[in-house]
């Protein structure tokens, strides 16, 4: 399992294990995108899988299950991605 950055901890619940333990035993221990396999080598990688979970609109005190996915790492950062990193606008600094 992915850890949560130390000063984000604060935004998950205590039972946070449990609720991530839960979602990635409902996708079947595999990628809910790319269907990877948890512990095995990733298919496009070849790097071992580890199955993370995602907050679908991004807010980690939102852990209702329809808002969770089981997602390997390769998945979860594509995702994330976006809102990690901002985009220069076209032709010019940030």
């Amino acid at each position: 399992m992915s850890p949560i950055k130390p000063e984000k901890r604060s935004l998950y619940p205590e039972m946070w294990d449990r609720i991530s333990l839960l979602i990635r035993e409902r996708a079947g221990w595999k990628c809910e995108l790319c269907r990877a396999g948890n512990t095995e080598p990733h298919p496009i990688t070849g790097s071992e899988v580890v199955l993370t979970v995602h907050h679908i609109n991004g807010d980690p005190t939102d852990n209702r299950r329809l808002n969770l996915l089981a997602l390997c790492q390769r998945c979860h950062n594509k995702l994330d991605q976006p809102f990690r990193h901002p985009r220069k606008p076209e032709g010019g600094l940030l």
